[in-house]
């Protein structure tokens, strides 16, 4: 979809699978990245940033929530600028400043991520200034019960990170990772979101994957469309965060073997808790089962005794 042109303050580093994208601003007085991606092309991202940066240092990180794949350079970023704050949303505090992996869903899903500390939080109704813009931050819970985004009245623009991309959305966790919350909360917590989209003028969204997108309300019916369709089939997003948790490990690592596939997602409690919930398959039938919806979808396909990842990664093997 078309695309209203962007500020000259802000740069959308838009990057491969499986870090997050970074949008760089470049203010007068300060300049600021949101979103660092994974940990391991952390220094990919600090080179491209401080491409971007042309010399200057960075002020300031704003994470839109901590999943490890918007997090993963807060670290190597403040190596390379020792002056940086990072600010985080308010409601992960405690899981930032306690480093609960399975909160971050590091243990859980086999992820890594190098502990970092915080400067500030910030909150639905605070007003960022970045890039010499106002950004209003809008709560997203759904993907993330405590994600939120950043939308700029003057230019139009929503920085949505996963709550909204161009062909869906994030999978919503906190139905399938036992977050702590009843069945339906968090896909009813995704309702709101979107609604809380569709009443904003959008003129651009910058999402967490993928191109900066125009026409919206296209964007917006695909994703009320998919978002019923798992209401209505829990198992079917069940099996979705199933595919995306071997998807996303496939991804760091390229190639898994597959005669210890079983073994590698036994070891995942996320894909254990899922197959507990729905499936109960012992481990190779199970595996056997994540293969095949992955190749169906050309997310991956098997080769000489390998899985192999079908996307494209955000650094060179």
């Amino acid at each position: 979809m078309s695309v209203a042109e962007l500020p000259a303050t802000l740069k959308v580093l838009e990057r491969g699978w499986v870090s997050s994208n970074n949008i760089v601003f470049l203010g007068r007085e300060q300049s600021a990245v949101v979103d660092t991606g994974y940990g391991r092309h952390a220094a990919q991202t600090v080179d491209l940033v401080g491409r971007m940066l042309a010399g200057r240092s960075l002020d300031r990180i704003v994470n839109t929530h901590t999943h490890s794949d918007h997090i993963g350079g807060n670290a190597a970023l403040r190596r390379a600028h020792p002056g940086v704050q990072i600010a985080i949303p308010e409601g992960d505090r405690g899981v930032i400043g306690a480093w609960d992996e399975a909160a971050l869903h590091l243990s859980t899903m086999g992820q890594e991520c190098e502990r970092f500390d915080f400067d500030a939080s910030f909150t639905a109704g605070d007003t960022l200034v970045l890039g010499e813009m106002a950004w209003r931050v809008v709560a997203s819970p759904g993907h993330h019960m405590a994600s939120l985004m950043l939308y700029c009245d003057q230019a139009r623009i929503l920085i949505s990170a996963d709550a909204l991309w161009e062909n869906g959305f994030g999978v919503i966790f906190p139905e399938v990772d036992g977050d702590h919350v009843s069945q339906g909360e968090a896909f009813a917590a995704q309702q709101a979101t979107l609604e809380t989209i569709a009443a904003l003028d959008i003129a651009t969204v910058i999402p967490g994957h993928g191109a900066p997108f125009g026409g919206v309300d296209a964007a917006l019916e695909r994703a009320f469309g998919r978002l019923r369709y798992f209401m209505t089939q829990p198992e079917r997003h069940a099996r979705n965060g199933l595919k995306v948790a071997l998807a996303f490990l496939l991804m760091i690592e390229g190639r898994i073997e597959l005669a210890r596939l079983p073994q590698r997602l036994a070891a995942l409690p996320l894909a254990a808790r899922i197959n507990e919930q729905y499936y109960q398959l012992d481990p190779a039938a199970l595996a056997a089962f994540v293969v095949a919806e992955l190749e169906k979808g050309a997310a991956a396909h098997c080769r000489e005794g390998w899985l192999v990842s079908g996307k494209q990664t955000a650094a060179p093997d």
